[in-house]
């Protein structure tokens, strides 16, 4: 499966040369694809991996820089929750795109894997069970409250601005990206969704961020 989703790649990297980036990507992100694509044939696939993030906006038309991302973190990276997280928004953004049979596939292939791999592991306790179950309750009413929230105006942090409790703020800087802070703060970039959702408002729900912008990392 994974040398097919190569194969589906390196057709991917074709087509964008021949039909041209601006035919699949919108005009803004089209540079940073076609420079990520040269870099996937190079082999430097973390310096791809900055470059497609840099290139989503949240719309279906930077879907298939979604499809990338997860070929590149399942076959090259090895990161099958990171590459699931990226499955998943281009089915959200594409349901019946180019490669929605694709993409389903490879997510319920990680998906099994890693249930397989849970299994492996030691069995949880059932206080464990139970405080994992808390905890993720707690986190989910804590992101209906952030959700919710509506600020007066656009998130600016002010010197007596607290974020809610349990969160903290992120001042944007030049290159960050959803993906990226996520990485900073969990070390894996799975989070960008729920660090969307906590800055739904303020984001419009979308994936695009500017330097300056205060976040709320959840």
């Amino acid at each position: 499966m994974l040398r097919r989703a190569w194969r589906i790649l390196g057709g991917l990297l074709l087509l964008t040369a021949l039909a041209g980036c601006d035919r699949l990507f919108p005009r803004d992100s089209a540079r940073a694809v076609t420079e990520a694509d040269k870099k996937v044939s190079t082999g430097d696939f973390r310096g791809a991996l900055r470059l497609y993030e840099s290139a989503l906006d949240g719309t279906a038309r930077t879907a298939d820089a979604h499809y990338k991302l997860a070929l590149l973190y399942d076959g090259k990276l090895k990161k099958p929750r990171d590459a699931m997280h990226h499955l998943d928004r281009y089915l959200e953004l594409s349901p019946a795109g180019d490669h929605a049979r694709e993409a389903k596939k490879l997510r319920d292939e990680n998906e099994s894997r890693l249930a397989a791999a849970q299994q492996a592991g030691a069995p949880m306790s059932q206080a464990e069970a139970v405080k994992l179950k808390n905890r993720n309750a707690d986190l989910e009413k804590r992101l209906v409250e952030l959700q919710t929230r509506k600020p007066a105006t656009p998130l600016v942090r002010g010197k007596t601005d607290k974020p809610p409790p349990g969160a903290r703020f992120h001042t944007v800087e030049p290159g960050d990206t959803l993906a990226s802070i996520s990485r900073k703060y969990y070390k894996t970039a799975v989070k960008a969704k729920d660090i969307l959702d906590a800055n739904y408002n303020s984001l419009g729900g979308k994936d695009t961020i500017r330097a300056g912008q205060h976040l709320i990392i959840p």
